[in-house]
């Protein structure tokens, strides 16, 4: 039936047209953006994942940026560390030196005393972002009653080290933990003499931490004063930390009758005598009216001062007994220097251990971003050549489709020709 009311051709080519009008909009929508899902009424599924995990991958671009702050705090540190192990290697070789006889210890003297000047200057320029890591308040506080030094919180440092989320939509922030404690500080500013290079040179080893039995208290134990400072005893060491006490005459008493001290965390506490080895006494407890050999750190030794260091009455005593000669106090302080340098190059290798671990967590970080990105994209992405392909056959759809529509309309206007007379 022909009618001048309903044009039924017209009306499905318009349709026709009107569809690929949408697909055109779709794919051109598709080739401007180069996103196959824009928006969430694309694909509800896939927009959700994709927008969660660039939300993740911003997280992890921070990351980045935390781990290279990280990164340059610890390259500070180490690179101040291996210069001061060079500076502490130097004073050693002064030392050797100096046990020569009718050397000019004076002379010698000064030498150190720039080198520890020196040491002094790294450590506090060791400094990256208003932190310095070589430097820090690690010592505790005075118990007001038995003048113990009880234990303060642990110094912690932590870089950021990534973002996680788990299985069930948790997230959490990892980081890369550095206790900074004796066996890394150079300087403790808290006053205790707990740093590697002012922890004096026999009893200036840092209080250590040590459990109080049942009560759980950590405190920081001192070395046995009363036995150490004793005019009528002497301490030997006999390796793996631990100390011997003996007579002035050179007599030692072993086995399980004999006196001994151990060396734990860079302090001396009782310890005892078992078919095992030696082991903290059941008994052992800390000594309060602490006291030290002051000025024999490596910071602060002085050659030129032997007869202080076996000057029972003095501040600097060693423990040596009264009349060691200047080549055994030569030959302690020689040995003192050597193993704070063993403790200086562990330090050194453990910032070099946490350089490594922060590298290769950069690198991880870098290729997990580029990962996400490359799944968002399987998901989210268009393909340029089948939306191109596709642009292209929709053109010529729509071509055909205005074409057919206006052989529609002129069908219609065919109907004039019945009424020509």
């Amino acid at each position: 039936m022909t009618s001048i009311l309903t044009n039924i051709a017209a009306m499905a080519a318009l349709q026709t047209l009107r569809s690929i009008d949408g697909d055109m909009e779709k794919t051109q929508g598709r080739v401007s953006s180069g996103l196959r899902v824009a928006t969430a009424s694309d694909n509800a599924a896939y927009w959700s994942i994709a927008t969660t995990m660039r939300s993740d991958n911003a997280a992890l671009s921070a990351v980045q940026d935390a781990l290279g702050l990280g990164a340059a705090k610890v390259d500070t540190a180490y690179a101040a560390m291996e210069t001061v192990v060079d500076v502490v290697k130097e004073i050693k070789s002064k030392l050797v030196a100096a046990t020569e006889a009718g050397v000019d210890k004076a002379k010698i003297q000064e030498e150190i005393s720039q080198l520890q000047d020196q040491l002094k200057s790294i450590a506090s320029s060791a400094s990256f972002s208003g932190e310095n890591w070589l430097q820090a308040d690690i010592g505790g506080s005075a118990n007001a009653t038995t003048g113990v030094i009880e234990a303060g919180s642990p110094v912690m440092k932590q870089v950021i080290g990534s973002f996680i989320r788990d299985a069930n939509g948790n997230v959490s922030v990892q980081a890369i933990q550095v206790e900074l404690d004796e066996t890394n500080v150079l300087f403790d500013l808290s006053g205790g003499n707990a740093g590697l290079l002012d922890s004096n040179a026999l009893n200036g080893f840092r209080k250590i931490e040590y459990d109080g039995g049942s009560t759980g208290v950590q405190y920081y134990a001192s070395i046995n004063t009363e036995a150490f400072y004793a005019t009528d005893a002497i301490w030997k060491d006999i390796g793996g930390g631990v100390f011997m006490q003996g007579t002035t005459d050179g007599v030692f008493t072993t086995g399980a009758t004999g006196t001994y001290l151990i060396k734990v965390g860079g302090a001396y506490i009782d310890a005892v005598y078992t078919t095992e080895g030696y082991d903290f006494s059941a008994g052992a407890t800390v000594t309060a009216g602490i006291e030290y050999a002051l000025n024999v750190s490596v910071a602060e030794l002085d050659i030129t001062k032997l007869d202080d260091y076996r000057d029972s009455s003095g501040e600097s005593y060693l423990g040596m007994g009264t009349a060691p000669s200047d080549a055994a106090i030569m030959d302690y302080l020689l040995s003192f220097i050597d193993t704070q340098l063993e403790a200086l190059i562990s330090s050194t290798a453990k910032l070099g251990s946490i350089s490594m671990r922060i590298n290769m967590q950069e690198d991880f970080v870098s290729k997990l971003t580029d990962s996400i990105d490359s799944g968002i994209g399987r998901l989210v992405d268009a393909d340029m050549n089948e939306e191109s392909t596709k642009l292209k056959a929709l053109q010529t759809q729509q071509q055909l489709a205005i074409q057919s529509l206006s052989i529609a309309n002129t069908n219609s206007e065919n109907i004039l020709s019945l009424f020509r007379q």
